[in-house]
C-alpha cells in the first residue's frame, strides 16, 4: 500500500508518517525542503524518539520523498497510484498544495477506478473542508461530480506535541508519547483504512472543541502568560504557580462549555484536563513560549482556542469568563518583536486602542459583553 503524505517535517515524520508506516504503508513523504528529501531518499527511514523518560526509539522504515517544486510531475503520478493521501503542512500551506493535488486527482480519474481519501491533518478546524474546495477551485463541474464519487475528503482533529528541535541527525524526531488522531468516518469512501492509532467517529465536531479547548487554549495561554512573566519554555511557565493557576481556571471555563453542549462526563471531562496539565509539564520536552504563541492574529480569531470558548462560556452558560479572559489579555499583550502577527496587533493597538485590536481580529464590536470584560483585565 501507498500513501503520499504531503509534508516530512517533524510532525509529517514523527507522527503522521509513524502511523502510516506502523499500518504497513510504504510512505512517499512530499516537501520543498531540499536537504530533508535528498536524506530520506539516501537513508529510507528515520528515527522516532519518545520524549519520555525511557527514550524509546523507533525506526520507520520504506520511506522516500518527492521534492514538489522540482518533481511535481512525480508527485502527481503517486497521487494518481495512491491508497491514502495526508498532509501535515499547515493551514496556510493547504492552498498552495492543492494544484499539484488536484492535477494527481485529474490523472487518476482518467484510470483507476478505487477509491482515494485525503486527510488533512492540520492544526485547525475543517482542514479538509479547506482543502477539498481549494482542490475544487481547480476541477472542471464534470470533475467533480466524479470526484464526489471517488475521493473522500473526511475531516480530522489530531493532537501531538512535537516540540521545536535541532539534532544532529536531521531526520531524527523527538515526539511526546501521547497522540490522538480522530477522523470523520461518515466522509470516507470506499473502506475505512486499517491505521491503528485513528479513531474513527460520525460526528467530529466534539473531539475537535475538546482539543481545540483544551489542548490548544491551554497551550495558547500558558505560552502568553509565560512570555509575560519572561519565561522561556511551557515547562518553566507551568512550573510558575500564578500561570498553572489562570491556565487551569481557564480549562476549567472551557470544560464548562464542553460539558454543557456536548453532555460530556463531567468527570471524565476533568480527567481528560488534567492529562493536558502534566503534558504541558513534561520535563523532557522543551517547547519555547515564542514558538507556541506564534501567529497570534490566528489564534485570536472569533472561532479558534480563546475567543471561541470565551463567547461560548457567556452565551451558554449566562456568566463572564475570568480565567480565558485573562488569556485573551495576554494574547492582545503579546509583543515578540520577531513574530510578524504580533508586531502587527501591536501597531494595531498603538493607532486604534486595544477595541480596535478586538474589532479587527476577534470580530468583537465594542457593545459585546467580552470587550469590557477584556479591557478592564488589561488595564
Amino acid at each position: 500500500m501507498l500513501a503520499v503524505h504531503f509534508g516530512a517535517g517533524n510532525i509529517g515524520r514523527g507522527f503522521i508518517g509513524k502511523l502510516l508506516h506502523d499500518a504497513g504503508y510504504k510512505v512517499c513523504f512530499v516537501d520543498v525542503n531540499t536537504e530533508i528529501v535528498d536524506l530520506l531518499n539516501q537513508r529510507n527511514e528515520y528515527r522516532v524518539v519518545l520524549a519520555s523518560e525511557n527514550q524509546e526509539e523507533v525506526v520507520v522504515k520504506d520511506v522516500f520523498a518527492i521534492n514538489s517544486i522540482t518533481n511535481a510531475e512525480d508527485v502527481i503520478d503517486h497521487i494518481a497510484e495512491a491508497d491514502l493521501v495526508t498532509t501535515a503542512v499547515g493551514p496556510n500551506i493547504l492552498p498552495i498544495i492543492a494544484d499539484v493535488l488536484a492535477k494527481g486527482l485529474q490523472k487518476r480519474l482518467q484510470g483507476s477506478k478505487k477509491p482515494l481519501n485525503i486527510i488533512a491533518c492540520e492544526n485547525m478546524i475543517g482542514g479538509t473542508t479547506l482543502l477539498k474546495e481549494k482542490v475544487y477551485e481547480k476541477l472542471s463541474d464534470v470533475e467533480k461530480i466524479v470526484s464526489d464519487q471517488s475521493f473522500g475528503f473526511p475531516d480530522a482533529a489530531v493532537d501531538r506535541i512535537v516540540p521545536n528541535q535541532v539534532n544532529e541527525d536531521k531526520l531524527m524526531v523527538a515526539v511526546e508519547p501521547f497522540y490522538e488522531w480522530v477522523v470523520d468516518q461518515s466522509k470516507i469512501v470506499g473502506e475505512i483504512p486499517k491505521i491503528e492509532g485513528i479513531t474513527f467517529v460520525d460526528d467530529l465536531e466534539p473531539f475537535i472543541e475538546r482539543k481545540l479547548f483544551t489542548v490548544n487554549t491551554g497551550h495558547a495561554i500558558t505560552a502568553y502568560l509565560g512570555y509575560q512573566a519572561g519565561l522561556e519554555t511551557i515547562k518553566e511557565a507551568m512550573d510558575n504557580e500564578e500561570v498553572r493557576s489562570i491556565v487551569e481556571g481557564a480549562l476549567k471555563e472551557s470544560g464548562s462549555v464542553l460539558i454543557e453542549k456536548y453532555q460530556f462526563d463531567a468527570d471524565a471531562h476533568m480527567a481528560y484536563i488534567d492529562k493536558i496539565i502534566k503534558r504541558f509539564l513534561n520535563p523532557f520536552i522543551s517547547d519555547e513560549v515564542t514558538r507556541v504563541g506564534r501567529s497570534p492574529i490566528r489564534k485570536l480569531g472569533p472561532t479558534d482556542r480563546l475567543i471561541s470558548p470565551a463567547k461560548q462560556f457567556s452565551e451558554l452558560l449566562g456568566k463572564e469568563p475570568l480565567y480565558l479572559v485573562k488569556g485573551i489579555a495576554a494574547a492582545l499583550r503579546y509583543d515578540y518583536e520577531k513574530d510578524e502577527e504580533a508586531v502587527q496587533i501591536q501597531e494595531t493597538i498603538k493607532q486604534g486602542g486595544y477595541e480596535q485590536a478586538l474589532r479587527d481580529y476577534c470580530k468583537l464590536e465594542k457593545d459585546h459583553p467580552l470587550v469590557g470584560q477584556i479591557i478592564k483585565e488589561l488595564n
